[in-house]
């Protein structure tokens, strides 16, 4: 098996990971909120970072990875701004109706794009950014109902955007700067993130459920369930940081959009959620977006490979980091790949 084949192998199965796992632990911390009244998400973001942090030093202790020291200003600064990030896409939900907070996720896409062409020289093609546009349509028929606005609500919505789509970039140029893989910055950060979410957790929680995450009455069943989206968080983190590290911020953010299509499918045929016709039209125009997304991704990543072969001299970068295709060389994205953005974004996918 050649390398390019084993480059590609590995980014579908970090693909179908993030997929599997950020949708099984919506159903788990549906179950946990819903149905057994723990809605302290921002805290419980906090447990799945310290889990996840136990876990990877398990594994180096185990030696299943290298760890590799880098700046560490730059690691702090990440992790504190992912955790701040995690904190106001949860204010935003509590501050505004359901489908504000939609919107406010959908925004997150046309953001990453902006912040990729003023920042980065990044060039988008007009066709994906049809695709893009077809998708988010999509999603917003599927998703987006009520569109309550309040001025609280709109500037939380608004850093909780600007603060996600920086993040999920420099996720991936940290990466590509200091060469470290995804394992080996999410072991590094991860303390961070769980050290700011541990600190404004309770406080954010008290605010948006008034009630007090220490007071709560854990029972059995509730800790069984928190343990099990503990040990659920592992894998949604790790792929993660895996995913943004070996395609792009707006491909990430393309898969997250899939994630929301297939949640609602799963809810209408197991769990019986309401569901209109509006809802199924919806998703089908998403899907259609994310199938042009990644056809016009792959055939511009096989025309620049081929250009490159022709000794073609350089052009602009153009987005080439489609949902089943990979970035040349290691599973480190390399410098010729521009960066790609929630993660899961913890527990951006606690509600979704």
């Amino acid at each position: 098996m050649g390398e390019s084949e084993r480059c590609q192998l590995g980014t579908v199965g970090a693909l179908s990971l993030s997929v599997v796992s950020s949708v099984s632990i919506v159903i788990c911390n549906k179950a946990l909120i819903s149905t057994l009244g723990f809605t302290f998400a921002t805290t419980l973001t906090s447990w799945h970072l310290l889990v996840t942090f136990c876990s990877l030093h398990v594994a180096l202790w185990m030696k299943l990875f290298e760890h590799k020291p880098f700046d560490p200003r730059a690691v702090m600064g990440f992790g504190i701004l992912n955790g701040i990030s995690i904190g106001l896409l949860n204010l935003s939900l509590g501050f505004n109706s359901v489908g504000f907070y939609q919107m406010t996720k959908l925004a997150i896409i046309p953001c990453t794009v902006l912040l990729e062409t003023l920042f980065f020289r990044k060039m988008f093609s007009r066709s994906i950014q049809f695709s893009l546009t077809i998708l988010l349509l999509g999603v917003g028929i599927a998703t987006v109902t009520d569109l309550q606005l309040n001025v609280l609500g709109s500037v939380l919505s608004l850093l909780a955007v600007v603060t996600t789509c920086i993040a999920q970039i420099m996720t991936n140029t940290i990466q590509k700067r200091f060469k470290v893989s995804s394992t080996q910055l999410l072991y590094q950060s991860c303390p961070y993130q769980a050290l700011t979410l541990f600190i404004i957790g309770p406080f954010l929680d008290a605010l948006l459920t008034n009630q007090n995450v220490f007071a709560f009455k854990y029972t059995s069943q509730v800790l069984v369930f928190i343990v099990l989206s503990c040990l659920i968080s592992v894998s949604v983190n790790f792929s993660t940081f895996l995913v943004i590290g070996k395609t792009s911020p707006v491909t990430y953010q393309v898969l997250g959009h899939l994630k929301t299509c297939l949640v609602l499918a799963f809810g209408y045929v197991l769990l019986h959620d309401p569901f209109s016709w509006r809802n199924i039209f919806g998703i089908l125009v998403a899907l259609v977006g994310m199938i042009l997304y990644s056809y016009f991704c792959s055939s511009e990543n096989q025309q620049k490979a081929s250009e490159t072969s022709s000794q073609v001299p350089q052009v602009k970068e153009t987005e080439s980091d489609p949902l089943l295709s990979v970035e040349s060389g290691t599973g480190i994205a390399t410098d010729n790949i521009a960066p790609k953005a929630p993660v899961w974004s913890s527990d951006k996918d606690l509600r979704a």
